[in-house]
């Protein structure tokens, strides 16, 4: 029996997705093609990989301190128990993520094999997903590295590649990572063959990932190890020490180990993966994975249109509509409105820069804010009042606090 322990990796912002995916709801825990957010579809595809030879612990989460209740919450809401939420004090990228994970992994018993998956991804067959996955875990428990290499379908100029080596067997061996080409070297890719998207999904021993780490980075192994043994433990919640954390390299597993393991020692191997697999990490590739009318216009919630046409309208709080348009985004939200060229969608991350540097809360907050007890929808505010409406779970409570300029009741 093969012993598994999925990962499933929170971090990032999403900052291509505003206004609904903001600094304290990033995109990760938005549901963008259904009724269950990325997060919870990535724990649900990851919890039913078991059959008679691998069995499955429940989830190890990596996420951020603030988003901790959030992703509790959603992992019961999707019926689904969690093994451990580790906590970052602060972003440190992939590699110390997962070293933590690994770390924590050891500690629960055995050598068991990793299933990491980052939270933000879809997938559009589960059934290829979940094929390609249990034939990884076989892999990696033979002391492989395994990737999944995303078959490509057009020249994508956005991913890392990678290269594998010819083989009549499913498994492939890695022959080198390819950076982010330029469009006629990505269509130079496409033509050749031998060459796919890498998604960042891998499986690997908890001991093999920590003795690459020690031989390629043997300085984020010593410094996340002494951010671990400082570390403190509140029910399933596992805060490395802050201080300690902080003094991490920020890495990514790609950069720090995986693109040197080909040739030196590690096996790395890659299967790969036919599923309709999307990074959704703008809105152009939201509307590509949405259905749509016969004009090609994805709308979500209350959306009318007229001659407009292969046009993505989310709409959250009201009636949106739209008359003689074509190729734009428009997304709606109570406190805020984004029109974007859909060849532009890229670019929206500049948006949320300026309003990063502005300080304002539209980056970091929408009007409605989930809290441990419930959540806070902020209806009214002026210089002397604010008036919100609240709801608390059953069994919840929350205190009253001081103001100097208003009294709250």
């Amino acid at each position: 029996m093969i012993n598994v322990v999925p990962v499933i990796l929170c971090g990032g912002s999403g900052t291509r997705l505003w206004p609904l995916s903001r600094a304290g709801f990033p995109k990760q825990f938005l549901s963008l093609t259904g009724s269950e957010s990325l997060f919870q579809l990535a724990a649900l595809r990851l919890s039913v990989l078991g059959n008679d030879t691998i069995s499955f612990s429940a989830p190890v989460i990596v996420t951020g301190e603030e988003h901790r209740f959030l992703a509790v919450e959603q992992l019961r809401e999707a019926g689904i128990e969690l093994g451990a939420a580790l906590l970052e004090p602060l972003g440190r990228n992939t590699a110390p993520a997962l070293t933590i994970a690994a770390l924590a992994a050891e500690e629960s018993g055995g050598d068991p094999v990793l299933v990491v998956t980052l939270a933000d991804q879809t997938i559009l067959n589960p059934a290829a997903f979940t094929a390609a996955m249990q034939q990884a875990i076989t892999e990696a428990a033979k002391g492989n590295i395994v990737i999944l290499g995303i078959k490509p379908d057009r020249p994508e100029t956005g991913y890392g590649y990678i290269k594998a080596a010819e083989s009549s067997s499913s498994t492939l061996a890695v022959e080198r990572f390819v950076e982010k080409p330029d469009a006629s070297i990505a269509h130079a890719y496409l033509e050749e063959g031998g060459y796919f998207w890498n998604a960042g999904m891998f499986v690997l021993k908890a001991s093999v990932w920590l003795k690459a780490l020690k031989k390629f980075r043997p300085d984020i192994d010593q410094a996340t190890r002494q951010a671990w043994e400082k570390r403190s433990k509140d029910h399933a919640f596992i805060r490395p020490s802050k201080a300690e954390f902080a003094a991490i390299p920020s890495e990514s597993v790609d950069y720090g180990v995986l693109e040197k393991c080909p040739g030196c020692g590690f096996p790395i191997k890659m299967i790969p993966l036919d599923a309709g697999w999307s990074d959704l990490g703008a809105w152009d590739a939201v509307w590509d994975v949405l259905p749509k009318d016969e004009w090609g216009n994805a709308c979500t919630s209350d959306v009318l249109t007229t001659g407009s046409s292969n046009t993505l309208v989310h709409a959250t709080s009201r009636l949106v509509s739209l008359v003689g348009v074509k190729d734009l985004i428009v997304v709606e939200t109570p406190d805020a409105v984004m029109v974007v060229d859909k060849s532009r969608s890229q670019d929206v991350k500049h948006i949320d820069k300026q309003l990063q540097n502005a300080n304002r809360e539209e980056q970091t907050l929408h009007r409605k804010v989930l809290r441990s007890w419930g959540w806070y929808d902020s209806v009214d505010e002026c210089g002397r009042f604010k008036v919100k409406r609240i709801q608390v779970k059953p069994k919840a409570s929350l205190s009253l606090q001081m103001h100097h300029h208003r009294v709250e009741h």
